[in-house]
């Protein structure tokens, strides 16, 4: 107890100091070598920097250094903290070059530290009109960076280019139009030289897209729709014209393999939620995981997980890429744990499913079929009265980053098992407002239901351990070769398990809830860990 006093009063002093550098003198940051495309493609051999929002191209948030690990991580210390000016809620994961810490803040701004001592280089400010139409929280999760050139999402639906020494704006491109309920929340992602990047909105009645942009100029060079329209057969999915406000936004940091050269991004649910009645049919490409043609954003094969989603389980979760054994043979997969409470491993050459198997209690459906298409129990759909249905339309798990370690070969994610009464209701789509269709409450508190990390085996679906976690976390994971696993809870702990075993080693409280996820790099040779925790941005390292 006495350790944790100490801990919390440096933290309280280091917040303190941070709040009051303002007004602060802007400076340039330090010189830094160039992010080329050569260093993103190496991003896992480089482990010392954290060069994209998910660690490396494949995301599995994994990081090479093990400074820090199993025998050592209970001597960990605060080292800085950085509050962020704005009162909002942090989902940041930052992004590490040479010792330069770029932290992006709500609602859309970017600040320069230095990442060993958390004193500030400088900082942007984006300008937001005061009639912005968003969902879910005035969030932003982060910056990509290629050459000397930072790129961040913006709420209103911009795609901003900084700077990076400076902060100096050098364009501002509008992506869509806010007032129709298009907003920009992602991390960007760098594929050589293309700024990818999706968008927000999917409950405003929005067509989702994906698109790229070119890093110098900001001129759009491919736009990729998330949802079917004329000109594709597909199309017949949609019952009449519903493709037009038919959803499937792109709001989370997709992934890339340099070999097949395949973007892989997951798409949101069909607008509007609830209520299917009005747009019968699959409704491709919601609720899906595309693969496209990075060239020229071509979808070159696509999975849907949920086919005709009426429960707002969000295909929005990072996909993980390895090569993994199965069944006897190395195998190029995508590991993805989904909203509906279904684990699936899948051939990211071509799409073919592989491995299904819940992870989290579920109630909607019988099982999975041999191509992956769900069998549903009958009578799950939402209705006027309502129906309990698991998962709740949080999902068994959401946004939050799940990991990946090729140590032990296990994937990781914050699991959930709950459940909500699923309603819906009739309602006219009207341009940039709410187009949901219906909605859900909880049947008992959300406290009661059982959350935990779950490890489990990618080439059989099978759970290895779980670490139980009240109440139900939001944060996101990442696994290091010190055998470790750190993540965070919603009453404000920040903790590290074993990555084989799953015994907790070490925590300490934060003060606030943790939403958003960890990364680890190292300055001069030393390891530091770094989580978002309520308003501030916390680093931690091995005490002197």
């Amino acid at each position: 107890m006495k350790r944790l006093a100490i801990l919390l009063v440096s933290l309280s002093l280091a917040v303190q100091v941070s709040a009051q550098e303002e007004p602060f003198q802007t400076t340039m940051t330090p010189a830094f070598s160039p992010v080329t495309w050569e260093r993103l493609l190496n991003a896992a051999d480089e482990p010392e920097n954290w060069l994209m929002y998910s660690g490396n191209l494949s995301s599995q948030r994994f990081s090479k250094l093990d400074q820090i690990n199993t025998s050592n991580v209970a001597d960990l210390e605060l080292k800085w903290a950085y509050q962020i000016p704005v009162i909002d809620r942090a989902e940041t994961v930052p992004i590490v070059v040479d010792g330069i810490m770029f932290i992006t803040e709500a609602p859309s701004n970017v600040v320069a530290v230095d990442a060993r001592t958390g004193r500030r280089y400088w900082r942007y400010d984006h300008d937001l009109p005061e009639d912005l139409r968003i969902c879910c929280g005035r969030n932003n999760r982060g910056v990509a960076i290629l050459g000397e050139t930072l790129f961040m999402s913006t709420l209103d639906a911009h795609l901003v280019a900084l700077d990076a020494r400076t902060g100096n704006l050098l364009w501002d491109v509008a992506v869509a139009d806010y007032a129709k309920g298009y907003s920009k929340t992602a991390a960007p992602l760098i594929v050589k030289d293309k700024v990818v990047t999706g968008v927000a909105g999917g409950e405003f009645g929005i067509r989702g897209f994906i698109d790229a942009y070119d890093p110098a100029t900001g001129e759009r060079l491919w736009r990729t729709y998330t949802i079917a329209g004329p000109g594709n057969p597909d199309v017949s999915s949609w019952s009449e014209d519903s493709w037009q406000t038919g959803g499937g936004a792109s709001w989370i940091t997709g992934s890339y393999d340099p070999e097949l050269n395949q973007i892989y991004w997951g798409t949101g649910n069909p607008g509007p939620d609830w209520n299917g009645d009005a747009r019968l049919g699959d409704n491709l490409y919601s609720d899906s995981a595309l693969a496209l043609n990075a060239d020229n954003g071509e979808i070159e094969w696509y999975f849907q997980f949920t086919p005709h989603d009426v429960h707002d389980w969000d295909a929005i979760q990072v996909p993980i890429l390895a090569d993994i054994n199965y069944q006897g043979r190395l195998r190029k997969v995508m590991m993805w744990a989904n909203r509906n409470a279904f684990y699936y491993t899948i051939d990211r050459e071509n799409g073919d499913f592989l491995v299904g198997k819940p992870y989290a209690l579920q109630t909607w459906a019988q099982g999975l079929d041999e191509n992956g298409r769900p069998i549903r129990v009958p009578g799950m759909f939402p209705t006027y009265e309502g129906i309990v249905v698991s998962p709740s339309i949080g999902g068994a798990t959401n946004w939050w980053s799940p990991a990946f370690s090729p140590q032990t070969g296990l994937f990781y994610v914050n699991a959930f098992d709950g459940e909500q009464k699923f309603f819906k209701r009739d309602e006219e789509y009207t341009e940039g407002e709410r187009f949901t269709g219906g909605g859900g409450q909880y049947i008992q508190p959300i406290d009661t239901y059982f959350s935990a990390i779950r490890a489990l085996d990618p080439s059989t679906g099978d759970i290895r351990w779980e670490f139980p976690i009240q109440p139900r976390s939001s944060a996101g994971i990442s696994t290091t070769a010190g055998n470790l696993l750190f993540s965070g809870s919603v009453d404000g702990y920040f903790y590290a398990l074993d990555a084989r075993t799953g015994e907790e080693l070490w925590n300490v409280s934060l003060g606030a809830r943790v939403h958003a996820a960890p990364m680890t790099f190292s300055v001069d040779g030393e390891q530091f860990v770094t989580i978002a925790a309520g308003n501030v941005v916390m680093t931690f390292g091995l005490k002197d």
